[in-house]
């Protein structure tokens, strides 16, 4: 999303004035990569076009210089999320901005339960899949470019049979990071929709037992008919906190995959960004206080507790980790630098931010969405 310098005047960044209509303008010039006569082509005789851009704004658009904008202009982010950007990225926290406004590819997870890699990029060679880096098991399309779309892999026969699943690499990255093994006892303490159950269930061989909890359980609908796609036959889905209570002290493995901002997945939903304000994330920090506190009695002595969230605000990460840290001293965290080196075998293409608790994957540092995660185990 682009501002345009239009010589008007706003509390915050001078002469960059972020109306909707030079958003709109902005995103087209930039972002779909049309220049001024496109624009014109494209919004000649429809009578619902908004006017357009006059001599002045014209010149002004194509005399524009971002590099002399406020930083949160350049960043693409609000104004008050500066402080928790800076601090899990320091300096770079303006490029990290950035990559968060461009166009994401679609990435895929490769079922192990019933295809591979080979047989699956096979499948969907008419899609512009291709290897992702980092996993053996992830596919990539590239990202859009102009006014393109992806396309609908979800009506592939691949898909319906269970070959894949539709995953950023980040998610992916971030379950394999458990360490999962085959035949241990899993609570998924946010399953969700169920893809990172999936990813886990996948990476036991359908061994052990996942045990798959969602605090708003309408968000559990779709998982039994995505268990079943994909062939998983080692989880059992919970409707309510109290049946939880047999799996206290027993588990091998407790994700909490914790409600956030969602700031980490700005690049596929960019209107989320200009919605989000200082209130929602303090009630998200709380929310996320609550699910660790409430998960860490299930984690049997010498099991991990894995917290992950797809937010790139340090409040919601490192300052989270070092907080249960201090109030919990049964707990110490695994080094992150050490799962990286586990889970992946080439980092070529990007290695993730490493801040004083636990990983940081993004646009910039992985090319992936934003999440973050850390492992923390129970001492014996």
């Amino acid at each position: 999303m682009f501002t345009m310098r239009c010589g008007a005047s706003s509390p915050s960044s001078g002469a960059w004035m972020p109306t909707t209509r030079a958003l709109a303008f902005g995103g087209l010039l930039a972002d779909d990569g049309m220049d001024i006569e496109m624009v014109d082509a494209a919004l000649h005789g429809d009578r619902f076009a908004p006017e357009g851009l006059d001599a002045a704004r014209r010149a002004a658009w194509q005399s524009r210089d971002l590099a002399t904008a406020p930083a949160h202009i350049q960043a693409d982010v609000p104004e008050w999320c500066i402080p928790s950007l800076e601090e899990l990225f320091g300096e770079r926290w303006v490029s990290e901005g950035k990559a968060l406004a461009t166009r994401p590819a679609v990435d895929l997870r490769v079922n192990s339960l019933k295809a591979t890699p080979e047989k699956t990029l096979a499948a969907l060679e008419k899609a512009g899949a291709a290897p992702a880096p980092f996993l053996a098991q992830a596919l990539r399309i590239p990202p859009i470019e102009a006014l393109g779309r992806h396309p609908n892999v979800q009506g592939e026969q691949a898909f319906l049979d269970g070959w894949f699943e539709v995953q950023d690499l980040g998610s992916q990255l971030a379950a394999l990071f458990a360490g999962v093994k085959p035949g241990e006892q899993v609570l998924d303490y946010c399953a969700g929709a169920g893809g990172k159950t999936l990813a886990l269930a996948a990476a036991m061989g359908n061994s052990g037992q996942i045990h798959a909890y969602d605090a708003e359980r309408a968000r559990l609908s779709p998982m039994h008919e995505r268990l079943q796609r994909a062939g998983v036959r080692n989880t059992q889905v919970y409707g309510g906190l109290d049946e939880l209570g047999p799996l206290a002290g027993k588990m091998d493995l407790v994700l909490t995959d914790a409600p956030c901002t969602g700031s980490g997945t700005w690049r596929r939903r960019p209107d989320a960004k200009w919605r989000l304000n200082e209130q929602q994330l303090e009630r998200r920090v709380q929310d996320q206080q609550d699910v660790l506190d409430s998960a860490r009695r299930f984690v049997k002595p010498g099991g991990r507790l894995a917290y992950v969230t797809c937010s790139l605000f340090a409040e919601e990460n490192t300052r989270q980790v070092a907080r249960f840290l201090g109030e919990n001293p049964d707990f110490k965290e695994i080094a992150p630098q050490t799962l990286w080196g586990t889970v992946v075998q080439d980092d070529s293409a990007g290695k993730p931010v490493f801040p004083s608790h636990g990983s940081v994957f993004s646009p910039l540092s992985t090319g992936t969405d934003g999440f973050y995660v850390s492992i923390l185990q129970r001492q014996n």
